[in-house]
């Protein structure tokens, strides 16, 4: 993943981007980030989340109270484009209103910009139903392929998005609620079954949304999580932009601690910058808290894992739950989520584990 000379691929406001002293200086003065990737149970996806209709306030308020009750001190929120289009007033003051609800309870949000993973055709408006048993069933992209393909040919779409991201990060950019900024979840990503790949389509957005970010001067840090898909493997192109132009260095991972632990030296290989693993956790592939979080917490790593509460994006069920031709019942061991719908703990001795964990997570790493 070393990054190149090479402008094609390294953001041109590179010269605005937070110095590694910078950075660590920044990252050791703050509590390790501890945390989860966030949606509401009553919820399927970005838009669901967000839109006015469907915005749920009290429930948000809930969980968030839940998630400071494990010890979590850090929340990573998916945004998308649609919803500054469709009412940009309206979805800032949403956007307050849930760093206010988070700040009440010690908790900074790490707002998520752009997502290339799951459905490629986001559409406004009310959101399906889940189909049961599937996990993630309704998540949408950001922009969608669509917007992608034709982006680099259509000075609308740019202005467009290049006014989303300009007018999120100017309103919160001097807003201590605000951790930092995720510009964009892993690019090149992951479509639903069926769906085509976008792959190097996501190039022209990943290095302008870096520009954009610089350009509305935020006070907080930039980052894009590098990832990997085996199924499918990215353009090296992709990882050397992202790890370009982030000031702090992130990733995903998804595996056991031993493998967890070869590829933080990988990262460390082509960075001194502070490191946050901004998606982790799911039991039935070996990634657990009582394993990762002594590893992340031994190397001044913060950690990000997928799902709170159980519901309507059903991520207890496993990425291949996708293929299961009929609906399965509540998975004996759930891939991720910590919470049911009431509260309670998924495995009570895991959120044991975690309130105790936790507890010491308050001083700087």
């Amino acid at each position: 993943m070393t990054a190149q000379n090479d402008d094609s691929i390294r953001p041109t406001d590179s010269d605005l981007r937070w110095s590694p002293e910078r950075a660590n200086a920044w990252w050791n003065e703050r509590p390790l980030p501890v945390g989860c990737n966030f949606v509401p149970s009553t919820a399927i996806n970005q838009l669901e989340m967000w839109q006015a209709a469907t915005f749920d306030a009290p429930t948000i308020a809930r969980e968030l109270g839940w998630a400071a009750g494990l010890g979590f001190n850090t929340m990573r929120v998916y945004l998308h484009d649609l919803l500054w289009e469709q009412d940009a007033r309206g979805f800032l003051g949403r956007m307050d209103e849930v760093l206010d609800i988070a700040d009440k309870v010690g908790i900074r949000i790490i707002p998520v910009l752009f997502d290339d993973v799951w459905n490629p055709e986001p559409k406004l408006g009310p959101q399906p139903d889940p189909y049961p048993g599937r996990h993630n069933s309704g998540w949408v992209q950001g922009p969608g392929l669509g917007a992608l393909n034709a982006y680099p040919d259509n000075p609308e779409i740019s202005h467009r998005l290049a006014a989303y991201v300009a007018g999120v990060i100017e309103r919160f950019a001097e807003d201590s609620r605000v951790l930092m900024w995720d510009v964009y979840n892993e690019p090149g990503g992951y479509p639903s079954p069926g769906a085509e790949p976008v792959g190097e389509a996501c190039l022209p957005l990943l290095k302008d949304v870096f520009d954009w970010a610089r350009a509305a001067a935020p006070s907080q840090p930039l980052t894009s999580g590098l990832w990997w898909n085996p199924l499918a493997p990215l353009p090296p192109s992709i990882g050397e932009l992202q790890l370009a132009g982030s000031d702090i260095v992130s990733f995903h991972h998804y595996g056991p601690v031993e493998d967890l632990i070869v590829v933080y030296d990988q990262i460390r290989t082509d960075t001194d910058r502070p490191v946050l693993c901004s998606e982790y956790m799911a039991r039935n592939m070996r990634s657990r808290f009582e394993t990762h979080l002594p590893a992340f917490r031994e190397r001044s790593v913060g950690a990000i894992n997928w799902g709170l509460v159980s519901g309507r994006s059903q991520t207890i069920y496993p990425w291949w739950s996708w293929f299961d031709k009929e609906p399965a019942p509540e998975p004996e061991i759930w891939f991720h989520d910590i919470l049911r719908a009431d509260g309670s703990p998924f495995d009570p001795k895991e959120a044991d584990f975690l309130r105790g964990f936790l507890e010491t997570e308050g001083q700087p790493a």
